[in-house]
């Protein structure tokens, strides 16, 4: 299967979502026009490209982002809002695969994301309705042992913001039958994704930093010296180019296509429900995953909409009817939302690596990438823009390290990549139903 087409049908647009519906007031920015030249080169206007960008800005340099859409089009300002500390791969995953050294490097990181996002709130005062607190919940006992290994696990290298909660504790915070109990992790937290990437942008241009929207890409010179980024309409030479387009640069940049794999998920939110109903629903206003491999997610947003998330479709595609996949989740959740009307669904590509750790490396001697969040993109995706930013600016350190960690290309090549994965995905899907 190929990789999905950028912008399919001209469509540049934010998508119909309860985001863009509520999105803080952006300008329109001008496209790639002519010939142009800069330090550094960033493709990709989201969470990847503005951490990067405005990281490199705040060290003197001069920026420019070139975006196939506007500002938060992808996954940035699609996601479920939610600040989840770790990588998709557990810590015990990575200190089997990759040793106790990687281990403890990834260890001192996972938390690294949710403070850069905090602190860029508090910065650059960005209105996105920042929250605190994310609780992980299990649906059987065995989930209930998995997150406590989990928590001592995380504990054991001197992380202790998480708290098992049981199955009257967890009603503290959710209101709702289905779960076992739960683990709380008291900094995580969720905000309005798309809000959070506009006002990273507006901080960006404020310390002179430049974007293109309605700028696709059609070819990178990633090889090159000086590499060369060309659009339809213009081209820019830089001394440094970061690629940062995730899900989405596999048909311009070859050599990333076998890294990553498109993966669709979806989301829907209710008509508001007004305080009472919201607080019964989330009593403390946190945010929700539960811990199968196909998950479920949800939160409220500031006007008390339930926004509920889950499903995966591998290869990017959408599902016919997003509210028709969601809602029985939902309602077997909350059955009390059984007839609530649903105002917004959506959905949005996420770049899935084989390993589910992520990506960063080097494509000739100056050109930088990072991509392969695996669902956990919020909060990797700031914490490798701040590492490119270092390693650009001289200090390969941290850099060093994830560029050294192996990567493996999805089985079946392009062609059958897609089919194998969903069997890997029907059979985790089955260990979900039988709580195993």
């Amino acid at each position: 299967m190929s990789a999905p087409v950028f912008a399919p049908n001209g469509t540049t647009a934010h998508p119909s979502s309860y985001y863009a519906a509520s999105a803080n007031p952006a300008p329109d920015r001008p496209s790639l026009k002519g010939d142009h030249q800069i330090d550094i080169c960033v493709v990709g206007a989201g969470y990847s490209g503005l951490s990067t960008a405005l990281h490199l800005a705040e060290k003197g340099y001069k920026v420019a982002i070139i975006e196939g859409a506007r500002v938060g089009w992808g996954a940035s300002g699609r996601n479920g809002g939610q600040i989840v500390n770790g990588l998709n791969a557990s810590l015990q995953t990575i200190r089997k695969r990759y040793g106790q050294d990687t281990a403890n490097f990834v260890a001192g990181l996972v938390q690294e994301g949710g403070n850069i996002i905090r602190e860029r709130v508090k910065t650059y005062d960005i209105a996105c309705d920042l929250k605190q607190g994310n609780i992980f919940t299990g649906l059987t006992a065995a989930h209930m042992r998995e997150l406590e290994a989990r928590r001592a696990l995380w504990a054991s290298y001197g992380i202790n913001n998480q708290e098992m909660l049981d199955k009257a504790r967890l009603r503290d915070h959710i209101g709702s039958d289905v779960y076992e109990g739960g683990m709380i992790d008291h900094t995580g937290g969720h905000m309005h994704p798309l809000n959070l990437a506009l006002g990273e942008a507006a901080a960006f241009e404020k310390l002179g930093g430049v974007i293109y929207e309605q700028s696709p890409v059609i070819h990178a010179g990633t090889e090159a010296t000086k590499p060369v980024v060309k659009t339809a309409n213009g081209s820019l030479i830089c001394n440094t180019l970061v690629l940062c387009g995730n899900a989405y640069l596999a048909h311009v940049v070859p050599a990333l296509t076998a890294r990553v794999m498109p993966v669709s998920t979806q989301v829907m939110a209710t008509e508001p429900l007004g305080e009472a109903q919201a607080r019964a629903l989330l009593p403390t206003d946190t945010c929700v995953e539960d811990v199968r491999y196909i998950l479920d997610y949800y939160r409220l947003s500031a006007d008390n909409r339930l926004l509920f998330g889950g499903g995966t479709v591998y290869g990017g595609t959408d599902p016919s009817d997003i509210v028709a996949k969601l809602r029985p989740a939902m309602e077997k959740v909350f059955p009390q939302l059984k007839g609530v009307k649903t105002d917004f669904a959506w959905s949005g590509n996420f770049a899935l690596s084989f390993s589910r750790v992520p990506q960063m490396g080097r494509l000739g001697s100056n050109t930088y990438f990072a991509h392969g969040y695996s669902g956990h993109g919020v909060t990797g995706s700031h914490t490798f823009g701040r590492i490119l930013a270092e390693a650009v600016d001289g200090d390969k350190t941290r850099f060093d390290v994830f560029a050294d960690v192996p990567w493996y290309p999805f089985p079946g090549g392009r062609m059958f990549r897609v089919p194998y994965s969903m069997v890997g995905s029907w059979y985790y899907a089955l260990r979900d139903r039988l709580g195993v």
